[in-house]
């Protein structure tokens, strides 16, 4: 992730502001939660963990 060490402070900002505007204040909170979710995930499928619903599905 080469391309993100070039933003610096100004782009992070003007993403925040973006994100603001689409999302809203009220909603933001809910939407990063999820995208930790997300990245989470990705970052376990990649390494090739199973969530605890994957071995469940498994044993049946």
């Amino acid at each position: 992730m080469g391309f993100l060490r070039d933003i610096g402070l100004p782009g992070v900002l003007v993403i925040v502001v973006a994100a603001l505007l689409i999302f809203g204040p009220q909603k933001l909170p809910e939407v990063g939660s999820s995208l930790g979710k997300m990245i989470t995930e990705f970052k376990k499928a990649l390494n090739g963990e199973t969530s605890k619903e994957d071995k469940n599905t498994e044993e049946k």
